[in-house]
C-alpha cells in the first residue's frame, strides 16, 4: 500500500509541474496575440493613410485648372478651414473645388461624401504643397519648400508599435505611441490651362 501512495503523490506533483508549463506556454501565446493585433492594427493604418494620399491625388487630378494656377499648394503650416460651398451638392467654380476638396480631405467635416484624415486616423492631419525635398519635416513641421514643379501629398498620425518601449511600460498609455508619415508624390498634368 505504501508504494500506491508514493506514485500518488508523485502524479500529483506531475500535474502541478505540467500546469505551471503550460501555463507559461499559454501567457507567451497571449503575449505574441497581443503583438500581433497591434502590428495589424498598424498595417490597416498605412492601408488608410496610403487610400487618403490617393484619395487627394485624385481630386488634384480631377481639378487640372487649379493644379496649374496652385491652389492646391498650401503655403501656411496647416490648410485653412475657410468657409466654401459645399461642392458635392452645388456648382463650384475650380478655386472654389480646391478649397472644398482641401477642406473636407483633412478636417472632420459633418454629413461629407469623404473620409477626412481627421476621422480616419488616431490624430490625422496632412498637407498639400509643392515641395522639392518632399521627405524632410517633422511632426507639427511639414517644412514645404514652395518649390519645383511635384506636389507632395503628406500625411500623418499617430499609432502605437511593438518594440522596446513595451518593456517595464505597463500603465503608461503613451510611452509606445509614435507618429507615422506617409508621403507620396504628385506631378501634374502639364497642359496650358487658361
Amino acid at each position: 500500500m505504501s508504494v500506491m501512495r508514493r506514485t500518488q503523490g508523485f502524479t500529483l506533483v506531475e500535474i502541478l509541474i505540467a500546469i505551471v508549463i503550460f501555463s507559461i506556454g499559454l501567457l507567451g501565446i497571449a503575449g505574441l496575440q497581443v503583438a500581433g493585433m497591434r502590428f495589424t492594427h498598424g498595417s490597416q493604418l498605412r492601408t488608410i493613410a496610403v487610400s487618403q494620399v490617393e484619395s487627394m491625388a485624385d481630386l488634384m487630378r480631377a481639378n487640372q485648372f487649379a493644379v496649374q494656377k496652385g491652389l492646391y499648394n498650401v503655403k501656411d503650416t496647416a490648410i485653412p478651414e475657410t468657409d466654401t460651398p459645399d461642392c458635392a451638392t452645388e456648382l463650384c467654380t475650380a478655386t472654389e473645388r480646391a478649397a472644398y476638396d482641401l477642406k473636407t480631405w483633412n478636417y472632420a467635416q459633418e454629413d461629407a461624401p469623404i473620409q477626412s484624415n481627421a476621422d480616419s486616423l488616431p490624430l490625422g492631419d496632412g498637407m498639400v504643397c509643392r515641395d522639392s525635398t518632399p521627405n524632410d519635416g517633422e511632426t507639427d513641421d511639414w517644412q514645404c519648400d514652395n518649390t519645383g514643379d511635384v506636389y507632395a501629398i503628406k500625411v500623418q498620425w499617430q499609432e502605437r508599435t511593438v518594440g522596446d518601449d513595451d518593456v517595464g511600460q505597463r500603465g503608461n498609455t503613451d510611452a509606445d505611441k509614435h507618429t507615422q508619415r506617409f508621403v507620396m508624390t504628385v506631378v501634374p498634368a502639364i497642359d496650358n490651362v487658361e
